[in-house]
């Protein structure tokens, strides 16, 4: 089964779901209602500008590959940008990556997912999308927990530690935060959640069983990918390599 939307209805939906974030955020005094409503006009313009150059993209594995380097590309500045460090990208960039490639590799050198470009951007746009997103989340947290308990990261070195170990001091009970949205969708598929490789197989004419199957092996995939992440971003950052320019001076000598 296949669906071709109507624009017109399409458009009055996004204006009235656009219109609730933005009546909620007013409601609720967050201070986000210019960042929703940027977010929004961006969600519609990149996928509006995607729309007219996927065909051509799929069409063609170079061209698919060009893509995806383009998808990480963008992935590592938003979340150096995010994580307040845009001049560490290339260890951000590191960090991402370790979980990305080990895991596209898997899967399309398993066969379970066929070595095409329809294939290559959708399954590479959603584990770099997924890891981006674990690797924000652990910068974020981090570098906050060092930023308000920096007396127990020099107590640490008080009492003889190492630089890498003092840092984990600080760090090493918030990691698993930056894995708890992965966590948590993996845990409830199917009991909460029919997430979005699941559906759009289904809307393609695909059975259950394949659904299941293509979900199954993206939630998995994006499980590992986030933990590697998680794993090698901590080690940059206990090396003074994965920093802001305020956390490099203040901890590293």
């Amino acid at each position: 089964m296949t669906t071709s939307p109507d624009l017109l209805r399409l458009a009055i939906a996004v204006v009235i779901l656009v219109g609730l974030a933005l009546a909620a955020a007013t409601f609720g005094r967050l201070a986000a209602r210019r960042q929703l409503a940027v977010a929004a006009g961006r969600a519609v313009l990149q996928l509006a500008v995607v729309s007219l150059i996927i065909t051509a993209v799929l069409s063609h594995l170079v061209w698919s590959l060009i893509f995806a380097l383009v998808m990480f590309g963008v992935a590592v500045g938003t979340s150096a940008r995010r994580i307040g460090a845009p001049r560490a990208w290339p260890w951000a960039a590191a960090a991402i990556a370790s979980g990305v490639l080990p895991v596209l590799a898997v899967i399309f050198l398993s066969g379970t997912v066929p070595w095409n470009g329809p294939s290559l951007v959708p399954m590479a746009g959603i584990i770099i999308g997924g890891t981006m997103t674990a690797h924000s989340l652990l910068g974020r947290r981090l570098f906050g927990a060092l930023r308000d308990d920096h007396g127990l990261y020099e107590a640490a070195l008080s009492i003889g530690l190492p630089r890498p170990a003092a840092i984990a001091e600080v760090t090493g009970r918030h990691r698993i935060e930056a894995l708890v949205p992965g966590l948590d969708q993996t845990r409830t598929v199917g009991l909460v959640t029919l997430p979005g490789a699941f559906v759009g197989v289904l809307l393609g004419g695909g059975t259950p069983l394949q659904a299941g199957a293509a979900q199954l092996i993206v939630l998995i995939g994006l499980l590992a990918a986030q933990t590697i992440c998680v794993v090698v971003g901590d080690r940059l950052i206990r090396a003074g390599l994965l920093l802001p320019k305020e956390l490099r001076v203040a901890l590293v000598p």
